[in-house]
């Protein structure tokens, strides 16, 4: 990848010159790398880098033109003697503000045609995960009721951050775990029965009612509990395109006596006490706002002793990484599950909590918020009513998970390019056109280097993108980076399209291009596989 060649380049030159007494010995600043495929004033290189702020601080020179251009110059020299900068790069320039410019080679860039349809849906592939166990827990509603918009968004960016993980080279297991046991199930229980103590309304609780012949509010809970999950969690599950490998129910830490042993455990170490007759957890200790009860004082265990359980036996079954999506009412949880995590020697640096913000949907400028099915909230099978299920993916990903997110229905309707998904699959069904008509000769390799147009260049720059954004979403769980980095890519290629022939007078020109498009279907399926998001070929 391109970051990593151009960083490799760079922390090599500064070394160098510092053995060379050139520059003064310290610690190597991180170094940061932008991608300009889009550069907001134009020759501002393809890629670029702010070391020499950091070579400033590092070896405190003021701010003078003499004294940054002797450190820029000493360091572009050594980086231009690099075998492997003349083989990636045409030139580099420094910008006024002081940041270093790369600009590929036009070489470079035409040969990565051939490498991508070489790797053809391997392309993206990285190692940079080395088979590291990680567990990514998302949606896990409560079994109360059917799944809503805000269990979408969960669903729906879990299931893309785990495809991603997966082509980053990490062993991806994903889990929902059921919340079948406590308070909660005793409410649904009285909601069916219909007496003072009711709270879930909607069609779902009249049909659970009719069919309801017992009395007991436990029981009654539990046994709707069994009918929601399988007439309506798990098919909704199914209908978002989602394989959970595991459905982890609360209620076999209980028949296993792991929540007990969990409790035991941290109270022969210490970190539990007694007061007003209930257990405590001494979670201020370990980094939260207070202490949290594990047990009543009528012996009642509490959520909190079954979250404990439940990372527990994660640990158990080897996880290297814990990935969680909660509500935005769980935000005050992070803390908490990290103080867990002391108690059983496992790093809080390995456990990432992303907080899922709001989601509301919009008919006609005006806020949807009633639903016929289920009371106060819109359901995900009356979103998918309406839409098609790859405009529902490919909407509730393009925001960041922790950003709040209006789903316009209206665009998602729009059968035009107004609407970024069927722009992009546009894209993708018009490559396959061309290519139903003529295919790159498998006899006769391309002429790459007859690509020199900008915008057959600019194309395969976004083309050789896509290992980076793999790379950044494993990073930072950013996945609205795959939407984005698609509508760029449909961008780049309706550009080229329009501005270059593809099927032409000139044989060996066709050819050439020709195999440039097969290169853009390889990464905008690859692409749109990872969103869970179909590549139609006629549309």
């Amino acid at each position: 990848m391109i970051k990593e060649e151009i960083q490799k380049l760079v922390e090599r030159a500064i070394k160098d010159l510092q053995e060379e007494k050139k520059f003064p010995e310290f610690e190597l600043p991180e170094v940061f790398i932008f991608n300009n495929v889009k550069p907001i004033i134009k020759g501002h290189g393809d890629y670029s880098t702010n070391i020499i702020f950091e070579l400033r601080k590092k070896i405190k020179v003021k701010i003078v033109k003499e004294e940054t251009k002797e450190i820029t110059d000493l360091l572009i020299e050594k980086i231009k003697n690099d075998k492997d900068f003349n083989y990636i790069f045409e030139k580099i320039e420094v910008a006024n503000a002081g940041f270093m410019n790369f600009f590929l080679k036009e070489e470079y860039l035409q040969n990565q045609i051939k490498e991508i349809i070489r790797q053809k849906d391997r392309f993206g592939n990285l190692e940079i995960g080395d088979g590291e166990k990680v567990n990514v827990e998302f949606i896990s509603a409560n079994p109360t009721g059917p799944l809503t918009l805000g269990n979408g968004r969960g669903g729906f960016c879990g299931d893309v951050l785990s495809n991603v993980l997966i082509k980053a080279g990490y062993s991806v297991t994903k889990e929902y775990y059921i919340n079948d046991r406590g308070n909660q199930i005793i409410k649904l229980g009285h909601s069916i029965l219909g007496d003072s103590e009711a709270v879930y309304i909607g069609e779902y609780i009249d049909e659970l009612r009719k069919k309801n012949k017992k009395t007991d509010p436990e029981k009654v809970g539990e046994a709707a509990v069994e009918v929601i999950l399988k007439k309506m969690i798990k098919p909704a599950v199914k209908r978002i395109g989602i394989n959970f490998d595991i459905w982890f129910s609360e209620k076999s830490l209980y028949n296993s006596k792991e929540v007990d042993k969990a409790i035991d455990d941290l109270t022969k170490r210490g970190f539990t006490y007694k007061s007003e007759g209930a257990v405590w957890f001494k979670s201020k200790d370990l980094g939260d706002d207070k202490d949290r009860v594990l047990v009543r004082k009528d012996g009642i265990r509490t959520y909190f002793a079954s979250d404990i359980a439940y990372l527990k036996n994660k640990v158990s079954r080897g996880f290297e990484k814990i990935v969680l999506f909660v509500g935005a009412d769980h935000y005050g949880y992070i803390a908490r599950l990290r103080a867990m995590a002391h108690t059983l020697n496992f790093k809080k640096e390995n456990i990432d909590v992303i907080v899922e913000q709001m989601v509301k949907l919009f008919k006609d400028g005006e806020e949807v918020k009633m639903s016929k099915r289920a009371g106060d909230y819109v359901t995900l099978d009356e979103l998918l009513d309406e839409v098609s299920l790859d405009v529902a993916r490919f909407f509730f990903l393009i925001r960041g998970a922790d950003t709040h997110l209006n789903f316009d229905l209206d665009l998602a309707k729009e059968q035009s390019q107004k609407n970024p998904v069927y722009y992009i699959q546009y894209a993708y069904a018009r490559i396959s056109s061309i290519l139903k008509k003529k295919k790159p000769s498998i006899f006769i390799g391309p002429d790459y280097r007859l690509l020199t147009n900008s915008a057959e260049l600019n194309l395969i720059k976004q083309l050789i993108r896509f290992p980076e954004i793999i790379q950044e979403i494993a990073e930072d769980y950013q996945v609205q980076r795959l939407p984005q980095y698609a509508t760029d890519l449909a961008d780049a290629f309706h550009r080229f399209y329009e501005k270059c022939r593809v099927i032409g007078e000139k044989k060996k020109l066709t050819q050439a291009r020709l195999s440039l498009i097969l290169a853009t279907r390889i990464v905008l399926k690859n692409t749109l596989s990872l969103m869970g998001v179909s590549s139609p070929e006629k549309m």
